[in-house]
C-alpha cells in the first residue's frame, strides 16, 4: 500500500489520529473478533483518488477515518518520504506493511471504518509490465477494495490538468492497459483472500461505504426478519390467522433451472454489455468455487457483482430470465389450492428477488406468494442458508405457524431441518453432494422428511431409499390436509456417537444414586448448551476481559426470564444440569400440572419442562395444556433424556401439542419397555429400587 502526494499534503492525514503513532514500528495484532473494516480505494495515478477522499470526508463525516497511504508512510519513516524513496524495494515493502498495520490499529481502537487511498502498481509506459506494491499485510488487513472505474480519456485529461504535481505524460492506451491489469489482478487477489471487491464509478463510492459500515451479518438477519414479518402480515390479511406456511426455495425447487446461471448466460451473450463488468464467464460459478465458498461474505460479493451491472440492463435480464422459465405445474396447482385454506406461502431464495417476483406474477401467484430474496446491494438484503434457517425458525417460533419447507440443495438443509415438515424436491438435475449431506442429516441430525419427484411426467429416481425418505405425490387432493394436519413432533438430538457416549453411564446397571444423578446433570447441561442457543437465540452483555478491557459476553436470550420446571422426581437431576447452563433462570419443582401456578409464569418469556424419560407423552401433554390455560404465548420447550419412539406417532399425545412445543432429547428409543422397580429411572436415581 502506498500513494504519491506532495509534501504540502502530508499534513492532511486525519488529524484525529495525529497523536497515535506506531510504537517501535511493531505491528499491532488485532483480535479476530475485533477486526475493523478497512476499505482500499484504488485506481491509476491521476484518476482523482485524493480529491475523492476529501469529498468523502466532507460528505460522510466522522464515522469513517480517511488515510492517504503516502502520508502514513511519511509519518512513520524517519526522514519522511524523501528517505523512503531512497530505500531498497524490500525496505519499502516493510514500511508499507507497517503503515497498513498502523491504520488497522487506529481503527480497531476507535471503531471507525478506514478508507485508505493507495496504489496497487506502478507502470512506466516503456516497461512490458507494471510493478506491484501490494503486500502480504494488505491481503490480511483489507476487508474491501473499491477500484475507481474512470474512462482512460478522463484520467489522461486530469493528469494533464493537475497543477499540484508533475506527472509524466502517458497515452490513453497505456492507461487502459494499466487499468485492466490492476482490475483483473486485484479481483483475483480478492477472491483468493476473501476480500470484497468492486469496480465502480466515483459517484457510487459513498453509497458503498455506507453499506459496508451498516450492513453487518446481524443487521442483515434483522432486516430479513422484518421483511418476513411484513410479508406474513400481508399474506394473512393482517389477522395473523395463518395456521400453516409453505416455504419454498426457488431454483430447482419451483423450476427445473438455475436462474443465476440463466441471467449470466443472457448477459454475457449480449455484446452490448461489454464493459459493464470485468467478467467474461459466469462470475458466480467462479465466486462460489473460490475460498469464499457459500459464506455470508460470498453472497455479499455476489450482491456487489450485480450492483456493477447497469440498473436498466439488470431489470432487462431479470425480465428475460423470468420469461424463459416455467414453474412446475404440480407446484402451481398446490399453491392455487392453498389460496382457499389457512395456508400462506413464501419463496426464500439466495437468488434474485426481482426474477422470482416476475416468475410468480407470470404464474398468477404474486398476490398470495411473497418473495424474500437477494439482489444488488441497493436492495439491502443478503439471503444465505443461515438466513433461510432463521426465517423458518421465526415463522415457527414467533408467528406460531406450522412450517412446511420445500428445498432441493445443501443450502436448503438448515431450513429443512428447522421445519415442522420437510419436503425434498428431486428433479432431473441434482447435486451429488446433496445425497451424502441429506443422508447425514437424516441419520445423525434428526431430519425427518418426505421427497417429491418433479416433474411428475419424467422418470426420476428417488433420492436415498423410500424408507429413509418417503415419496409423496403433491397432486393428490388430500395433500394439503396431510401437510396442514399431520403434526410430527420435532425432536432435536445429538449425533449418534455423542449420544452413545453420554447415554452409556445412564444405562449402566452399576451406576445409581448420586453417581447417576451427576450423569443426568451433565446430560442436562450438555443438551441445554448444545441446542437452546440456536432455538431461542443469544443476547450480548458486557464482561471484564482477562486482559483488563471490557468485551462482549453472550447468554441465552431472556435467560433471567426463563423458568425451568423439574418434573418430579425423575426430572430433577437433569433439570439441575439445565440450570447450570442457564444460571440466571428461575427454577420450580412440579409433580402435577397444578403445581405450576400463574404467579410463577408472570414476566417469563420461556418455559423449559425437564424429565428423564417420556414413555407415552401424556404427562407432558397435561403440563403443556395446563400451562397454556395460564399463559397463551410463553415459549415452551421440553428437555428429556429418552423419548420412546412410538410416542412420536401422528396420533400420539406429543403430536397433539407438537405445533406448540420443541423437544430436545439425548436419544430416541425404539425399545417399548417401560421401567418398573429396579429398572425405573426414578428409583435408580434415588436408590429406592428396594421399595418397589
Amino acid at each position: 500500500m502506498t500513494s504519491q502526494v506532495d509534501s504540502k499534503n502530508l499534513s492532511n492525514e486525519n488529524s484525529a489520529f495525529s497523536e497515535l503513532t506506531l510504537s517501535e514500528t511493531i505491528p499491532y495484532i488485532v483480535p479476530v473478533d475485533q477486526k475493523p473494516i478497512v476499505v482500499g480505494l484504488y485506481g491509476v495515478p491521476g484518476c482523482g483518488k485524493t480529491v475523492l477522499l476529501n469529498e468523502l470526508e466532507k460528505e460522510l463525516g466522522e464515522e469513517f477515518a480517511y488515510f492517504e497511504g503516502a502520508a502514513v508512510i511519511a509519518r512513520l519513516v524517519p526522514g519522511g518520504l524523501d528517505a523512503f524513496q531512497k530505500m531498497e524495494e524490500h525496505e519499502k515493502m516493510r514500511w508499507r506493511e507497517l503503515a497498513i498495520n498502523d491504520i488497522q490499529q487506529k481503527c480497531a481502537l476507535t471503531g471507525r471504518v478506514a478508507v485508505v487511498v493507495g496504489h496497487f502498481m506502478f507502470w512506466d509506459e516503456k516497461d512490458e509490465a507494471g510493478r506491484s506494491v501490494w503486500t502480504g499485510s494488505d491481503q490480511k488487513i483489507f476487508t474491501h477494495i473499491l477500484y475507481l472505474d474512470i474512462p482512460a480519456q478522463v484520467v489522461a485529461l486530469r493528469r494533464h490538468m493537475d497543477s499540484s504535481r508533475i506527472r509524466p505524460a502517458i497515452s490513453e492506451e497505456h492507461i487502459r492497459k494499466w487499468q485492466r491489469a490492476e482490475r483483473e489482478q486485484l479481483r483475483i487477489l480478492c477472491l483468493e483472500h476473501r476480500i470484497l471487491f468492486s469496480a465502480i464509478p466515483p459517484n457510487k463510492v459513498a453509497m458503498h461505504l455506507r453499506y459496508f459500515r451498516e450492513h453487518t451479518e446481524d443487521h442483515n438477519v434483522s432486516r430479513a426478519e422484518h421483511t418476513l414479518d411484513e410479508a406474513f402480515r400481508e399474506v394473512s390479511g393482517g389477522q395473523e390467522k395463518q395456521e400453516t406456511t409453505l416455504v419454498f426455495d426457488g431454483d430447482r425447487t419451483l423450476i427445473p433451472d438455475d436462474t443465476g446461471i440463466l441471467f449470466w448466460k443472457l448477459f454475457l451473450a449480449d455484446k452490448s454489455t461489454l464493459g459493464d463488468t470485468e467478467h467474461d464467464s459466469d462470475p458466480l460459478k467462479e465466486l462460489f468455487s473460490s475460498p469464499f465458498g457459500y459464506s455470508y461474505a460470498a453472497f455479499c460479493q455476489a450482491a456487489l457483482i450485480y450492483e456493477a451491472v447497469q440498473e436498466e440492463r439488470f431489470s432487462k435480464y431479470c425480465e428475460m430470465v423470468a420469461s424463459s422459465v416455467t414453474m412446475f405445474p404440480e407446484i402451481i396447482s398446490l399453491l392455487k389450492r392453498a389460496e382457499n385454506r389457512p395456508v400462506g406461502a413464501v419463496v426464500v431464495t439466495c437468488g434474485l428477488r426481482l426474477i422470482w417476483e416476475k416468475i410468480l406474477q407470470k404464474a398468477g401467484l404474486s398476490k398470495t406468494v411473497k418473495v424474500i430474496g437477494g439482489g444488488p446491494i441497493r436492495d439491502g438484503l443478503i439471503v444465505t442458508d443461515k438466513v433461510k434457517a432463521t426465517l423458518v425458525a421465526r415463522l415457527r417460533d414467533f408467528h406460531r405457524t406450522y412450517v412446511c419447507v420445500f428445498g432441493d440443495s445443501i443450502l436448503d438443509l438448515p431450513m429443512l431441518k428447522g421445519a415442522n415438515q420437510a419436503v425434498v424436491v428431486v428433479g432431473e438435475k441434482r447435486s451429488r453432494l446433496m445425497e451424502s449431506a441429506l443422508l447425514n442429516a437424516i441419520e445423525n441430525e434428526g431430519l425427518r422428511a418426505w421427497q417429491v419427484l418433479l416433474p411428475k411426467t419424467a422418470s426420476i429416481a428417488p433420492r436415498l431409499d423410500k424408507g429413509k425418505l418417503p415419496v409423496i405425490d403433491i397432486t393428490k387432493d388430500d395433500i394439503l390436509n396431510v401437510i396442514v394436519f399431520y403434526c410430527r413432533p420435532r425432536v432435536l438430538h445429538p449425533n449418534e456417537n455423542t449420544a452413545k457416549v453420554l447415554m452409556t453411564p445412564m444405562r449402566d446397571a452399576r451406576v445409581s444414586g448420586p453417581a447417576l444423578q451427576q450423569v443426568h446433570r451433565r446430560v442436562g447441561q450438555y443438551l441445554a448448551t448444545e441446542f437452546l442457543p440456536d432455538l431461542i437465540g443469544l443476547e450480548e452483555y458486557s464482561i471484564q476481559h482477562v486482559q483488563g478491557t471490557r468485551t462482549s459476553g453472550h447468554r441465552l436470550l431472556h435467560e433471567d426470564k426463563t423458568l425451568i420446571i423439574a418434573l418430579m422426581r425423575g426430572g430433577e437431576p437433569m433439570a439441575f444440569g439445565v440450570n447450570e447452563a442457564l444460571p440466571s433462570a428461575n427454577f420450580l419443582h412440579a409433580k402435577i400440572p397444578q403445581d405450576v401456578e400463574s404467579r410463577y409464569l408472570q414476566g417469563q418469556e420461556t418455559l423449559i419442562l425437564v424429565d428423564s424419560v417420556i414413555n407415552n407423552g401424556k404427562t407432558v401433554e397435561e403440563f403443556v395444556l395446563h400451562i397454556r390455560k395460564l399463559h397463551s404465548t410463553i415459549r415452551i420447550l421440553v428437555v428429556v433424556g429418552v423419548i420412546q419412539a412410538q410416542s412420536l406417532n401422528p396420533d400420539s399425545a406429543l403430536a397433539r401439542i407438537s405445533r406448540d412445543v420443541d423437544f430436545i432429547a439425548l436419544r430416541l428409543s425404539d425399545n417399548k419397555f417401560t421401567g418398573k422397580g429396579t429398572t425405573d429411572t426414578g428409583n435408580r436415581l434415588f436408590n429406592t429400587t428396594h421399595l418397589q
